[in-house]
């Protein structure tokens, strides 16, 4: 079995929406809006909450507390790839 690549690291882009970069160099958008209507992610609607975001040791999740992550495979599998442009040397 594929396993997916670790979260090397995580931003806020806006009040839903992360981005998340793995170890194999590819980054993903990932909204967490769907999340919410479920008990356990209903805090992230605050967004000093939501802000608050990490990554865990060892690259398996992100985190907001004890209660409440996502894991590498949600991320990776849910996640939109963010085409980064790249120019064109001369």
């Amino acid at each position: 079995m594929n396993h997916p690549p670790k979260v090397r690291s995580v931003q806020v882009l806006d009040p839903h929406t992360l981005a998340v970069a793995f170890d194999n160099n590819i980054q993903k958008r990932y909204d967490i809006r769907p999340l919410l209507e479920k008990d356990m992610f209903a805090p992230l609607a605050n967004y000093a909450l939501f802000k608050s975001v990490r990554v865990e040791p060892g690259g398996w999740a992100v985190s907001w507390s004890n209660a409440i992550d996502l894991s590498e495979h949600e991320l990776w599998s849910r996640g939109q790839t963010i085409v980064e442009h790249q120019e064109d040397e001369k």
